[in-house]
């Protein structure tokens, strides 16, 4: 019988968080096809990934995470053709370490046909800057296709396999959850938010937080350009 469930991990340089990320998903979603999309981690993030019995689907230079993932989730777009029941296809971060079981209620969200796309929203906010960037998200998404998103750029998502030609390719490096948002919404797909337990590594108030947060919001308002629509 083909697995219920594929799941995507999405990692770079994760060598440290990696194995009890793996271990939370395997236990979460028994015999499910994992795949690590590793973007060109110089820590042993690969070799981890494989240990733990994972597929690695790796680039070989840092190529941003809509990238990575992309090349991952290609090896899946034949399951939207696939016989029914075709499998939920879950993507998240390396970094949530134990804390990744708790998507399983994520992906009971869209098996139960609660949504064809849900996201998840952390319980608790960790670390973080002053909010710009993850307001322009939000701003972002709106305008585009009206979606009013709490967690816009959560990298945990599960989604209905039929959903993936709509996505994929992902948009390029931290414009990946908006540009999937906006598409998946101008599809005609049903998107909802669930708030869940999870915990990763987050970056605070210190140079390298806030440069890490000018690089995203410089996705941000790359993706938002693209998605612009042809009569806007």
């Amino acid at each position: 019988m083909a697995p219920d469930t594929a799941v995507i991990v999405t990692a770079h340089n994760e060598a440290d968080r990696l194995p009890a990320t793996l271990q939370a998903l395997a236990a979460a979603f028994p015999g499910a096809r994992i795949l690590v999309a590793d973007d060109g981690s110089t820590d042993g993030t690969a070799a981890v990934a494989e240990a733990h019995g994972a597929e690695v689907v790796r680039s070989e230079r840092n190529v941003g995470k809509g990238g990575a993932a992309t090349l991952a989730a290609q090896r899946l777009l034949p399951l939207a053709h696939a016989p029914e029941p075709r499998p939920v296809i879950l993507l998240c971060d390396g970094d949530l370490a134990a804390s990744a079981d708790a998507l399983k209620l994520l992906v009971d969200h869209v098996r139960d046909g609660r949504a064809d796309l849900a996201v998840a929203a952390f319980a608790a906010r960790v670390g973080g800057g002053f909010g710009w960037a993850l307001g322009f998200a939000r701003w972002a998404i709106r305008r585009r296709c009206g979606y009013e998103a709490v967690a816009p750029i959560s990298g945990q998502r599960a989604l209905r396999a039929e959903l993936l030609p709509a996505v994929v390719p992902f948009a390029a490096r931290f414009g990946m959850e908006i540009g999937m948002t906006i598409d998946a919404v101008r599809a005609g797909f049903r998107v909802a938010e669930v708030e869940l337990p999870l915990a990763h590594r987050a970056t605070g108030k210190t140079l390298r937080g806030f440069l890490h947060r000018g690089r995203q919001l410089a996705d941000f308002v790359a993706v938002y350009r693209q998605r612009r629509r042809a009569d806007s």
